[in-house]
């Protein structure tokens, strides 16, 4: 079976600032005006969708669990929201600065604490708990292994792009 690239539609995150696997990591995230959603979100005050700023602590969450764990899990899922607060706008020409940080752990999923920063203020805050998977085991099936190889592989050449800082918009 032979797998294409993947390419990340909707990375959430330019750079990977910081990462110490099992406590931390720091990224960024610059709001262009050319991207997509925002001709519709506002056409008249275009500002960064709250699902879309939940994504980049997400993704985040993402990048530290895969990291600390060796791309032990091939499908990383965001299982669970909590006390999540929007409580600014991000507009094109601003930088979002995302933290998350490593709370507990078990065998199935990670709960995190993340923030997203604009500047010196708090545009986005919550904990997620981050659900881990491998779908050839959870599905019985050997034949899904490849397919868990495929997705821990494209997850490592993500993050060294993201610690690189070699990602376009």
């Amino acid at each position: 079976m032979e797998f294409q690239e993947v390419v990340v539609r909707y990375r959430q995150l330019d750079k990977i600032v910081e990462l110490v696997p099992g406590e931390y990591l720091v990224a960024t995230r610059k709001l262009y005006h050319h991207e997509d959603y925002l001709r519709d979100h506002f056409p008249l005050f275009p500002v960064m969708p709250g699902v879309m700023m939940l994504e980049a602590l997400y993704q985040a969450s993402m990048w530290l669990v895969s990291a600390t764990e060796n791309y032990a899990a091939s499908l990383l899922t965001l299982d669970e929201v909590r006390n999540v607060k929007f409580a600014d706008f991000m507009e094109p020409g601003q930088e979002l600065t995302v933290r998350v940080e490593w709370v507990k752990s078990d065998d199935k999923s990670v709960t995190l604490k993340a923030s997203g920063m604009r500047g010196d203020v708090t545009a986005v805050s919550g904990r997620l708990v981050v659900g881990k998977r491998n779908l050839g085991s959870e599905q019985g099936e050997d034949s899904l292994s490849n397919v868990d190889e495929f997705a821990r592989d494209a997850m490592r050449k993500e993050v060294a792009k993201l610690l690189a800082g070699n990602t376009t918009r």
